[in-house]
């Protein structure tokens, strides 16, 4: 395997949501035992690794915003995650998470902050903090608001059909797969060029 190529000093990436698409739905997730990653998915993020490119979850917490749970939780959520990941040699390069949400509150109370997807802004910040590409790259979810993320940060879209996604329009998607590890596999296959 070779590594992508960067345009100047900005690479592709590979952004990705967390709960339906990279582990299993439960429904505000913060208990570390309730992890399951999609099968399949730690191998096919090594694959990713090893190419280079990075990997960044970028994942809505309204769970958060709306007070079920705390910071403390969604941090060993990622932990375990990465724990999970790493048994078979996988790793997420970044995280980010937005907790706001139109029903959130104190600070979390906001009617359509830019970080919540479909708004663009947790990927526009990855890709400002760690030089990314963001016509070359791609967002993978199982719902709407993570292709229209995608859409609206200039990334092209992949749906999968976990989680949410057998509940969402195909067409809003550049490529549709059943999992996880299908879509890696696919975008790997079409590379990494300018979006359309």
């Amino acid at each position: 395997m070779t590594s992508v190529p960067a345009h100047g000093s900005a690479r592709p990436a590979v952004f990705i949501d967390r709960d339906g698409t990279l582990n299993e739905e439960v429904g505000y997730l913060h208990r570390p035992e309730d992890v399951v990653l999609v099968p399949g998915s730690a191998r096919a993020l090594a694959r990713v690794n090893a190419l280079g490119i990075p990997v960044v979850v970028v994942t809505n917490q309204a769970g958060i915003g709306k007070g079920k749970y705390g910071w403390d939780a969604f941090r060993a959520v990622s932990a375990r995650v990465g724990a999970l990941l790493a048994e078979e040699g996988a790793r997420v390069d970044a995280v980010y998470a937005a907790p706001h949400h139109p029903d959130g509150v104190g600070d979390y109370a906001h009617p359509d902050h830019p970080d919540r997807k479909p708004n663009p802004g947790m990927l526009l910040r990855a890709a400002e903090e760690l030089g990314l590409d963001l016509a070359r790259s791609w967002m993978i979810g199982d719902k709407a608001i993570d292709l229209g993320a995608a859409r609206n940060a200039g990334c092209r879209a992949a749906l999968v059909l976990t989680g949410y996604g057998r509940g969402v329009d195909p067409a809003l998607a550049d490529l549709v797969a059943a999992d996880l590890p299908e879509a890696l596999d696919r975008i790997l296959a079409l590379g990494f060029g300018e979006a359309p």
